[in-house]
């Protein structure tokens, strides 16, 4: 009888280790797959937010480069002017799914893609007006933010 205790108890033992072992690992492999998956969105958001802002700065360049020309700049502001929509949009993403390091980045880049936008909505500007070293500085800071929040290695950035 005795003998027969000790078989249940260790069957039970090793049921109550696999169960632990299983479930323990079952946790491990959920929370990987959540960081992965939060990381993936992450960083399409960070591309998307960066992608536009050079969008602002290419068209804001297109306007004062047809100012200077004497041409309309009407097609340039207009485009330059959804890009800045689509900016304030997913800038709120960028701050919802990025560390505070990001996020104050994120903030800068806003004040100079402002500065940026303010300059060229005044008609007499033209690319001589437009100076975004200021936003590209703001935007490699940005750069080093997000390859941090991302836990990525740090290199040289282009602006």
């Amino acid at each position: 009888m005795a003998t027969q205790i000790f078989t249940l108890v260790g069957v039970l033992i090793g049921a109550l280790t696999s169960y632990v072992a299983t479930a323990v690992a079952e946790r491990a492999k959920f929370q990987r797959e959540m960081a992965t998956r939060w990381d993936e969105r992450k960083l399409d958001t960070y591309i998307d937010y960066v992608t536009c802002i050079k969008q602002i700065q290419r068209a804001a360049m297109d306007a004062g480069r047809a100012r200077d020309q004497g041409a309309d700049a009407s097609e340039a502001l207009a485009a330059m002017e959804e890009s800045e929509n689509r900016r304030s949009v997913l800038f709120e993403t960028f701050v919802l799914l990025s560390n505070e390091m990001a996020a104050t980045a994120a903030h800068a880049v806003n004040q100079r893609t402002w500065e940026l936008l303010n300059t060229t909505r005044v008609p007499s500007n033209g690319t001589a007006a437009l100076r975004p070293i200021r936003l590209v500085e703001a935007l490699n800071v940005l750069h080093e933010a997000a390859r941090s929040d991302l836990t990525i290695s740090s290199g040289s950035s282009a602006g």
